[in-house]
């Protein structure tokens, strides 16, 4: 009699355990969750929703969009990020991004004009800062 108790727990155990493994696992609350195949898409909760509103982006914007200010070097043409703390400068055919300068180029680095952009990419604007800031001419311009 003692054997058949512990015969029918260990068959109910069992079944417990088989029972949750074949179910599936989805925990929301706190946003984590695991779906398995194609789900349909939820919406996001209220406090997680992009802010909507603002100027299209090929309309003038009058200080909304983030600006970038940046230290541009002109005695060798190199942007320091101020926010990210990154340098971009050019080496070979192409633009670089760095959290230190090359030894050749720290060396000259000189006197900087501060320039503040809408863009993440300073270098696109490079032809043009390179003309309006020659080297020598400017010190701590903004």
């Amino acid at each position: 009699m003692k054997h058949d108790f512990i015969n029918k727990r260990w068959l109910y155990l069992f079944g417990v355990i088989l029972i949750l493994s074949l179910s599936g696992c989805r925990v929301t609350g706190g946003g984590v969750h695991i779906d398995w195949g194609n789900m349909p898409k939820e919406t996001p909760h209220p406090e997680v929703q992009t802010k909507k509103g603002g100027p299209p982006p090929h309309a003038p914007a009058h200080g909304y969009r983030a600006k970038y200010c940046y230290q541009y070097y002109p005695s060798c043409g190199v942007y320091f990020d101020i926010s990210r703390k990154v340098y971009f400068y050019f080496e070979g055919t192409k633009w670089s991004m760095s959290v230190s300068l090359p030894q050749n180029l720290y060396v000259k680095l000189g006197d900087y004009v501060s320039i503040e952009m809408d863009t993440d990419k300073p270098y696109t604007q490079y032809k043009k800062h390179k003309h309006k800031y020659p080297p020598g001419q400017f010190k701590k311009k903004k």
